[in-house]
């Protein structure tokens, strides 16, 4: 059976020990029945039952959900510039950590810790797996035995149900809350300071806000404070960002250079969000912390990894020349696109859409509003046009544009499945599996 010119294909693709165990399955299925020797049919069954083993599980896919930072569906895009700095370094040995003049051991950080000190103005950066990992190695290393304080207001949970508290508890230092759900005050900090306590930290917002009757203090506020009791101050920035929004007409999200500046000693940040670069946990900051904090034996088993470090390093580059960050970073492309431009996209697409689906469905361009995504500016939303597609059975044809050759990704909302196009980008690819949909009208 194994010879059989119908399995090449397969064999080439799955190998000899995956096609065997295949044939033997169907062997067994197929025990006395005279279809055992229909090579096609043996074929076709062995290509059904190997083809979860012989393609990625992680596959590409239309993201028209409205959500630009979609951290289901992986996130920031990277720029090319980027993508081209990975695939170098995964094909051939780097100097990770070598150094070439000296012809000895270097360091990896090495690789990133300049540009992030250029962009932020600290004096010294290093950089993790992500940022509950700067986070957790930062407390860890400035605070393990000992106290840390947090506004009640701040102590946000995450996607996947990871929450600041568990975060410090791991770290190995006691939570001390302070003030309200609502308001904090400066004197809730002072008071709360004792001579246990090694660390102040404020943590940015993710995925809410608190509006109406509130107050908080921010950590530029608590420096002088900090500083007068020996403490660092942590600021959490989540998302983070290295350059203004405001830029491009959108709204302000506190930048890693602005929590440098206002005197925070150490400021963490996501390097897959708003940077719009790949993966990781960055951390800048005062230089006698930082070095603190890379000494830590954590830090090793949080450690970025060759390829990471090079798609983070060609990121960075691309904000020294922050006239052209909008062209060449996806993330920036895509949250700066302009609405007009969606709709004559939705244009085109519309009647493409209509006749694929055939008779059956109310198909119209609907102005809609999206979303940043991954904890960033939670109630600031994007305006943007949607392909709109109404009618019965919504959930099947969601389904069926989710088993497309590129999946394509979309949401329901008012009895109407949604495709929001701000992140449409390979318009042809979209089109030309349009014709693939094969629908039941209900």
């Amino acid at each position: 059976m194994a010879h059989w010119p119908a399995l090449a294909p397969l064999l080439a693709r799955a190998g000899r020990l995956l096609l065997i165990e295949a044939l033997r399955a169907w062997a067994e299925a197929k025990r006395g029945s005279p279809d055992v020797a229909d090579e096609a049919a043996c074929a076709r069954w062995c290509e059904a039952r190997l083809g979860s083993l012989t393609t990625p599980s992680q596959r590409r896919v239309f993201n028209l959900t409205g959500t630009v930072l979609h951290t289901n569906l992986g996130r920031a895009l990277l720029a090319e510039e980027a993508i081209e700095a990975a695939v170098a370094a995964m094909r051939s040995p780097t100097t990770l950590e070598y150094d070439l003049d000296g012809g000895g051991r270097g360091e990896r950080d090495d690789h990133i810790a300049p540009w992030l000190c250029r962009l932020t103005g600290a004096e010294a950066a290093t950089a993790v797996n992500n940022n509950a990992g700067a986070v957790l190695l930062a407390l860890n290393a400035l605070a393990d035995g000992r106290e840390v304080i947090v506004s009640r207001g701040e102590l946000i949970e995450i996607g996947g149900a990871f929450r600041i508290p568990d975060i410090m508890a791991r770290a190995g230092c006691r939570l001390v809350e302070v003030g309200t759900t609502n308001r904090t005050h400066f004197k809730d900090y002072a008071a709360a300071i004792g001579p246990n306590t090694a660390a102040i930290m404020k943590v940015h917002p993710s995925n809410y806000a608190i509006a109406g009757f509130t107050k908080s203090v921010s950590a530029a506020e608590l420096v002088p404070l900090a500083r007068e009791r020996g403490l660092p101050v942590i600021e959490d920035l989540g998302s983070g960002t290295l350059v203004d929004l405001e830029t491009w007409g959108l709204p302000h999200e506190p930048t890693a250079r602005e929590a440098i500046e206002a005197g925070i000693d150490v400021v963490t940040f996501s390097g897959d969000k708003l940077l719009g670069g790949p993966q990781a946990g960055l951390l800048v900051g005062r230089k006698s912390f930082i070095e603190r904090i890379a000494k830590n034996p954590m830090k090793r088993a949080l450690r970025l990894d060759k390829v990471r470090l090079a798609a983070l390093e060609a990121t960075l580059r691309l904000y020294a020349d922050p006239e052209r960050l909008a062209l060449r970073l996806p993330t920036i492309r895509s949250l700066t696109r302009p609405a007009a431009e969606i709709r004559a996209q939705a244009e085109r697409l519309l009647p493409l859409l209509a006749k694929a689906l055939g008779g059956g469905w109310q198909t119209s361009i609907q102005p809609v509003r999206g979303q940043i995504g991954s904890g960033a500016l939670p109630v600031d939303l994007l305006p943007s046009f949607a392909l709109a597609v109404r009618g019965h059975e919504l959930d099947k044809l969601a389904d069926l544009f989710r088993r497309l050759p590129i999946p394509v990704i979309g949401r329901i909302e008012d009895d109407t499945l949604l495709f929001d196009l701000r992140t449409l980008d390979d318009e042809a690819a979209f089109v030309a599996q349009l014709g693939k949909l094969d629908v039941v009208v209900g």
